[in-house]
């Protein structure tokens, strides 16, 4: 996949690339329903001897509007996203820069600058996907100024138990701790990347050594608990029980330092400094604090072996 990083204006040429069959949206997840969207394009491109694009943007436009009071975190980090397209088989990928300048144009603007001057001839997006100032322009409009340039297909809402299928939703069921349901609507579990470094080497010493593992920037770590994970190590799939949270058996509760460890089962090598991807597939339960090493050790045991269970499941 051709991964083409775009602001306002560019110097592209509509005969680069052209014809193109394009999805466009922010896609932060690559759920279900945005696959809908981008399958669609694909299908389109492949059918009628086309390349297959996707437009999505770089930072999220609320970082750049404003109007969001809590930090963004996204469900897919950039390449992540990236990895998910290539996967998917797209050819090519256009990040546009979003910034106070692009966000002003008009939807006319747009279009001109974004969808015929790059040589598109098909444009797939959800239905309410917004373009333009303040989201002036909707797909009903984008059909409006084609002018016969390129054809718009809009993709209904995508339910899954009677509910919109969203990344909003997706980030609630984590916030929850709801990963089983989340692995529902995006088609795969859910993925952070991170590298591991060191912690305080406390789990070596009660018989549970753990991999501390630092999330890229910007990640969304699903709510505190221990979980019944995979952890991608050096191109191998390992099972694993991930504890999310501050340790408080040991901690000052005062003291707040969110850590990500794993215990991967069956496993004995050194792997500080690896950059590893954490696949999250059941919750076991919410972290707690232990009257001792006892107690604490009893229940990781049991935690490993409901998470052996799970996978031989």
């Amino acid at each position: 996949m051709k991964i083409i990083h775009l602001s306002f204006p560019h110097e592209m040429e509509a005969t680069d690339y052209a014809p193109i069959s394009m999805a466009i949206g922010f896609f932060d997840g690559v759920h279900k329903g945005h696959q809908q969207v981008i399958g669609t394009a694909i299908d389109k491109a492949r059918s009628q001897q086309m390349k297959s694009a996707v437009m999505t943007f770089d930072p999220h436009p609320s970082l750049v509007l404003g109007g969001r009071k809590e930090e963004v975190f996204y469900i897919t980090p950039l390449g992540q996203k990236m990895e998910i397209l290539q996967e998917m088989g797209v050819d090519i990928c256009y990040i546009v820069r979003f910034t106070s300048e692009f966000a002003k144009l008009s939807p006319e603007q747009f279009i001109e600058h974004f969808i015929k001057g790059l040589g598109v001839k098909q444009v797939v997006a959800g239905f309410d996907f917004s373009f333009g100032s303040k989201g002036s322009g909707d797909m009903e409009l984008m059909e409006t100024l084609s002018g016969g340039h390129y054809e718009v297909t809009t993709i209904s809402k995508l339910e899954q138990g009677d509910e919109k299928i969203s990344s909003t939703r997706i980030r609630h069921l984590l916030k929850d701790g709801c990963v089983e349901p989340v692995h529902q609507l995006l088609g795969r579990p859910y993925r952070i990347s991170g590298t591991v470094v060191n912690g305080d080497k406390r789990g070596r010493t009660i018989g549970f050594p753990t991999a501390n593992v630092e999330p890229e920037l910007g990640t969304f770590v699903p709510k505190r608990g221990v979980y019944a994970v995979r952890i991608e190590v050096q191109g191998m799939y390992f099972d694993g029980v991930c504890n999310v949270g501050y340790k408080p058996t040991f901690h000052n509760p005062d003291i707040k330092n969110l850590v990500i460890e794993v215990h991967i089962l069956d496993f004995d090598k050194s792997i500080y400094g690896e950059k590893v991807t954490v696949e999250w597939h059941k919750r076991i339960r919410d972290e707690q604090k232990f009257s001792g090493i006892d107690e604490l050790k009893a229940h990781i045991g049991q935690d490993k072996e409901t998470a052996k269970q799970y996978f031989e499941g």
